[in-house]
């Protein structure tokens, strides 16, 4: 019991920490971005369609397998339903 607390715990302080760090990043990137853009630089405009890419990325990794494991498990029904019938050879004896 002891050592799944412990566990937990590193596990909620690491969390923690990478929340921290990760908030932290997100003004410097936002102000970088703002500053290239008044000085007239172009590698801002880019910003929001890179955003809007790791958005989509995980839903279609997601959803492809969603549909996979969908269309796979339909057949295996179909495979599964064959098998229970029932054996009629011994009736031929």
């Amino acid at each position: 019991m002891k050592r799944f607390v412990f566990k937990w715990f590193a596990v909620v302080l690491l969390t923690m920490v990478a929340v921290s760090v990760s908030w932290s990043q997100c003004p410097m990137c936002r102000m970088s971005a703002e500053s290239n853009l008044q000085n007239g630089g172009t590698s801002g405009a880019g910003l929001n369609a890179g955003i809007l890419y790791m958005l989509v990325a995980p839903y279609l990794i997601v959803g492809g397998i969603a549909f996979w494991w969908w269309r796979n498990r339909k057949s295996s029904s179909n495979e599964t339903a064959l098998h229970d019938l029932p054996d009629n050879s011994s009736t031929w004896n």
